[in-house]
C-alpha cells in the first residue's frame, strides 16, 4: 500500500550530509516540504536544488522546514552542494538525505521494495525518485507530486502549495484554481449558507454549490 493524502510520514531516522536526523523531529511543529533526487551532479536536480535555495527566504517567512533527498552519499552530498551555491548564486543550508540503501525511497513509495542499485548504477535505476511531499506539523502527508526525470520542478508552484495548504488546513475552506494568496477562497460545501454568512459575512454565490469569500488572512 503506498503513501497516501493524510497518513502519517514514516518515522525514519536518516543520515544526511549535516549529520543523522529524525524526520518526525525534524517536522516538530512545522510544516516540511521533502523532496527527492535520484542522484547528485545531475542537471536537473542541481537546477531545481539551487531554485529552492533562492527560496530560503520564504520559507523562513512562513516557517517551512526543508529537507532534500539523494541516493547518494554524505561527501557527494557536500561536494554537490558547491556545486548548487555556484550555479544559484544562494547558500544550500538545508540538510540532504544520504539515502544509499534506498530505505526512505522505499519507505516514502518512491521505488518498489525490491529495487536495488547496481554497480555503476545512473540516474535511470532511481528515476522515480523525484518526488516532493507536503508534510504537516501532525506528521500527516498534505499534498505530494511526482516529476518524470526530463520535467523541472516549479518551486513557485510548490511554495504556492504550501500557502494553500496552510490556508485550508483546519478551515471549512477550499482554494480554487491558480489561487494565490491573497484572492478569494472557497467556502467547504460542509458548511451552510447562513453558517457561512454567520461565521464569514459577505458570501459571493457564484453556483449553489461554489461560493466564495475575501481571504480571511
Amino acid at each position: 500500500m503506498g503513501l497516501r493524502i493524510n497518513d502519517t510520514i514514516p518515522n525514519m531516522t536518516v543520515e544526511t550530509d549535516m549529520g543523522p536526523i529524525n524526520l518526525h523531529d525534524f517536522v516538530g511543529d512545522s510544516y516540511a516540504i521533502f523532496f527527492s533526487h535520484p542522484k547528485d551532479f545531475t542537471p536537473v536536480c542541481t537546477t531545481e536544488f539551487g531554485a529552492v535555495a533562492q527560496l530560503a527566504d520564504e520559507w523562513d517567512k512562513r516557517g517551512v522546514k526543508v529537507l532534500g533527498i539523494s541516493i547518494d552519499g554524505v561527501e557527494e552530498h557536500k561536494k554537490w552542494k558547491g556545486d548548487i551555491e555556484s550555479y544559484a548564486g544562494a547558500k544550500a543550508g538545508f540538510p540532504i538525505v544520504a539515502d544509499e540503501g534506498l530505505e526512505m525511497a522505499k519507505a516514502f513509495d518512491m521505488l518498489p521494495a525490491d529495487a536495488y542499485l547496481p554497480d555503476g548504477r545512473t540516474p535511470a535505476d532511481s528515476a522515480t525518485v523525484r518526488a516532493v511531499f507536503i508534510v504537516g506539523p501532525d506528521k500527516k502527508l498534505r499534498l505530494t507530486m511526482t516529476y518524470p526525470m526530463s520535467v523541472g520542478r516549479n518551486f513557485a508552484e510548490v511554495l504556492r502549495a504550501v500557502d494553500a495548504v496552510m490556508k485550508t488546513d483546519g478551515a471549512p475552506l477550499a482554494t480554487p484554481a491558480n489561487w494565490t494568496p491573497g484572492e478569494d477562497v472557497i467556502v467547504a460545501l460542509s458548511v451552510s449558507n447562513d453558517d457561512a454568512k454567520a461565521k464569514f459575512g459577505e458570501v459571493d454565490m457564484k453556483l449553489p454549490y461554489l461560493r466564495t469569500i475575501k481571504d480571511p488572512a
